[in-house]
């Protein structure tokens, strides 16, 4: 069984960071292209960042470029969303993804088969 789980968020002062962490078990990370998404309040998930098996490449959101970055190690099952310069427009719960294959769109929904339950992220002063 597949599980992800989610951690590191909090409430942060607008220009501050966070690193959010996701831990993958039950199957190899490399199996697997990771996403992050996000839920403001009363809007829908949307889209933020993935990476694709080795790390090499990477999707971003456009309102989050140059803010947020994603990396992996797949030898310790984890994948991060180190977020920057943080805005207060940034709170939301974001939710870790996990997609197998590799046709389809990262940025799509509907072609992760694996969530985690989110953490989430206030920022705020």
């Amino acid at each position: 069984q597949v599980q992800l789980v989610e951690s590191g968020g909090g409430l942060v002062q607008p220009g501050g960071s966070l690193r959010l962490s996701c831990v993958v078990s039950g199957r190899d990370l490399s199996d697997f292209i990771m996403g992050w998404f996000r839920q403001a309040p009363g809007k829908e998930r949307e889209f933020t960042a993935a990476i694709n098996w080795s790390g090499y490449n990477r999707y971003y959101e456009e309102s989050v470029k140059g803010r947020f970055t994603i990396s992996r190690d797949n030898a310790k099952n984890t994948v991060w969303l180190h977020m920057s310069s943080l805005r207060p427009e940034d709170t939301a719960v974001y939710y870790c993804a996990a997609k197998t294959g590799n046709t389809g769109l990262v940025t799509m929904e509907a072609e992760y088969s694996y969530w985690g339950l989110g953490t989430k992220v206030t920022v705020s002063s």
